[in-house]
């Protein structure tokens, strides 16, 4: 009898710490499942040359989403940021890729701008700065 009752409790001490792995597997790794969370702007750039998909995106040194997607379009590179909800992006905001660390790693650094406009989700960012640019809008 003690030993089935040994048995039971490592055998939960086991599930437990499975289970803990797991999460922390999840956490740690960044993994969003079901689409994640916030909303995602596209931005064009003429070479994104060390950026990939999971890279962080940035304002002011604060991390307030990641790269979800990075794609060929009309000969530029076409990336997919998804944006925390609670961020707001101004329509004139200015998207540039940075580096940090020895390493190298890349990331996207967005300068928020000044207009009371803001970026609906889904909405190709850098056709809406021409616009600002260039007076179109």
């Amino acid at each position: 009898m003690e030993r089935t009752r040994v048995n039971i409790v490592v055998g939960l001490f086991m599930v437990l710490g499975i289970v803990a792995l797991a999460y922390l597997s999840v956490q740690l790794g960044r993994v969003s499942f079901l689409g994640g969370r916030g909303y995602v702007v596209t931005v064009d750039f003429p070479s994104v040359g060390g950026l990939k998909a999971g890279s962080t995106v940035e304002i002011a040194g604060v991390e307030i989403g990641r790269v979800d997607s990075i794609g060929l379009d009309n000969y530029q590179a076409r990336v997919k940021l998804r944006v925390n909800k609670g961020v707001k992006l101004q329509e004139d905001s200015i998207a540039s890729i940075k580096t940090k660390g020895l390493i190298g790693e890349k990331y996207v650094r967005i300068s928020p701008g000044g207009s009371d406009k803001l970026i609906p989700p889904g909405v190709d960012f850098e056709e809406l700065l021409s616009k600002y640019i260039f007076g179109k809008v």
